[in-house]
């Protein structure tokens, strides 16, 4: 079994900063073996792709975030991180964790965190 455990969120002002972090475990779960990455849903929307790192380290983002969040994974505590600065209202949202495994594409999710930006 696989669990993911987001911890982080909160409230912040407009221009703030938070750092999401996403802990991992499971009897079963080999990190080195998971693309890893944030995914955010606003209230009446979609979930979304934030940002995202594979395996070997390869970082993606979503447009809307360039600049301004950065994804980062740490291999000795099983563990990815979102430092988010520069916060807009517009990046209110419950935040979410994935795992998908890179052999199978299995996918595996917490069970999310609220970021509120606002004045």
């Amino acid at each position: 079994q696989v669990q993911l455990v987001e911890s982080g969120g909160g409230v912040v002002q407009p221009g703030g900063s938070l750092r999401l972090s996403c802990a991992t475990s499971g009897s079963t779960f080999r990190f080195s073996m998971y693309d890893m990455g944030w995914y955010r849903q606003a209230p009446g929307k979609q979930r979304e792709l934030v940002a995202a790192v594979t395996s070997g380290g390869s970082r993606n983002y979503a447009d809307s975030v360039k600049g301004r969040f950065t994804i980062s994974r740490d291999p000795a505590k099983n563990a990815v991180y979102l430092q988010m600065n520069s916060l807009k209202p517009e990046d209110t949202a419950v935040y979410y964790c994935n795992a998908r495994n890179i052999n199978n594409g299995l996918n595996y999710w917490g069970q999310g965190t609220q970021v509120t930006v606002s004045s």
